[in-house]
């Protein structure tokens, strides 16, 4: 086995965990923060899946093509974005929410 293969597939399920850990503290205080933090978490294991399977699993994983994919790079910003809109949500005022 494919060293970066092995690599890749724990990345995804280690954020998969810290998206289901996430999940565990949104249920017990419905703190949108924690929300969006799962949700970032699982669209960035869902971006390592698609990774891997941009050029199938013949070619080395961090390859330049399979890193520079539209798809990857879209799912990759939508992840970071929620993360920067948790943050941006948790920081603003009070009277504000």
């Amino acid at each position: 086995m494919i060293a970066a293969v092995f690599l890749s597939g724990v990345t995804a399920a280690t954020f998969a965990a810290s998206g289901l850990f996430f999940l565990k503290f949104w249920s017990a205080s419905r703190d949108r923060f924690f929300a969006l933090f799962a949700a970032a978490c699982f669209l960035i294991a869902f971006e390592r899946v698609v990774a891997f399977f941009v050029h199938g699993t013949r070619e080395v994983i961090r390859s330049p093509a399979a890193e520079a994919s539209f798809w990857v790079y879209l799912i990759r910003l939508l992840a970071f974005l929620f993360i920067l809109l948790a943050i941006y949500q948790k920081n603003r005022p009070q009277r504000l929410r």
